[in-house]
């Protein structure tokens, strides 16, 4: 499939489609990490992010499956088995079958008025400013069934938190959507309020290292104390994702045409909330791996591993 990381897309023993990202992908080992701990703070705080899933890929399905190799600079090699990071494929029903929906890398200008949910790329920015995104924002358009409307699914978090590197460098260009028409809606800075409010409210450090129990430890060998101070530094960043965001306006006015006007801030604006409540871990995730299997007509079966939301 397109992309740095070179996914594949398989089937998995849940029946559903995944886009899967490999150990050995080239954009590295941590990429895995970073998508299933900042997949699952997008969807905590209500964001569009596909469901994230550890997929286990046996070493028969591999060596059986001529396509499954990665391009690196040594040259073609297999893909490495294991322990991979699936995105689920957003899917309809269609004629009694649960099928991929089609699906869009852009969309003309025309099209956007009927995404139904385009106020979540305002939302997004606020996401991609706290985990320190350090690519540009990332999104696919499914078309709905009936053919009248589009959803846009936020795709691609393995750059959140600087990338492999776990270094933040807030450079404020970092985290824009490509196609900047999808802010053309953003006309002040009450539309962002909600996702901070999120932030501020849903998140803590207690929930942050909770969260992160659920990354495979394959996922960063030998950096335990990396990922924590990663987990301390994302909890001291709350407190200045208004500030980013705010700066990211003022340095791009032509990324916001209807904008009435922004100032950079110099901080929150309404504080920090520690409270400490507990993740509820126990019962609220499916503990058993997914096998995967393959893509339409002759797609690899893998196993699922990771843990579902309820």
């Amino acid at each position: 499939m397109r992309g740095g990381s070179q996914s594949q897309l398989l089937r998995c023993s849940d029946g559903n489609y995944y886009v899967v990202k490999f150990p050995n992908n080239p954009q590295g080992l941590a990429i895995l990490a970073n998508e299933l701990l900042a997949g699952r703070l997008a969807a905590l705080l209500g964001l569009p992010v596909p469901n994230g899933r550890v997929i286990q890929v046996s070493r028969a399905l591999i060596a059986e499956t001529e396509e499954m190799r990665v391009e690196l600079r040594c040259g073609s090699v297999p893909l490495k088995p294991g322990l991979c990071f699936g995105s689920q494929v957003p899917t309809c029903l269609i004629g009694g079958n649960i099928l991929p929906q089609p699906i869009y890398d852009f969309l003309p200008r025309t099209e956007l008025p009927r995404v139904e949910n385009l106020s979540d790329f305002a939302s997004m920015l606020v996401f991609d400013k706290w985990t320190g995104n350090s690519d540009s924002r990332q999104a696919i358009f499914a078309r709905s069934a009936d053919r009248r409307s589009y959803k846009a699914w936020m795709v691609d978090q393995g750059h959140c938190f600087g990338g492999k590197r776990w270094k933040f460098s807030d450079v404020a260009r970092d985290g824009l959507s490509v196609d900047l028409a999808v802010y053309a809606a953003i006309h002040d800075f009450s539309i962002f309020r909600p996702c901070l409010v999120q932030l501020e409210e849903k998140v803590n450090g207690f929930l942050l290292h909770s969260i992160a129990d659920d990354i495979p430890p394959e996922w960063y060998p030998g950096h335990k104390r990396s990922l924590q101070r990663l987990l301390e530094r994302l909890d001291q960043r709350r407190e200045m994702v208004e500030k980013l965001v705010r700066n990211t306006c003022s340095a791009f006015p032509r990324v916001l045409p209807n904008w009435r006007g922004c100032v950079a801030a110099n901080g929150n604006s309404f504080g920090t909330t520690e409270k400490n409540l507990p993740y509820r871990r126990a019962g609220s995730w499916e503990a058993t791996p997914l096998d995967a299997l393959w893509q339409p007509a002759s797609l690899p079966v893998c196993r699922l591993t990771s843990p579902e939301p309820m």
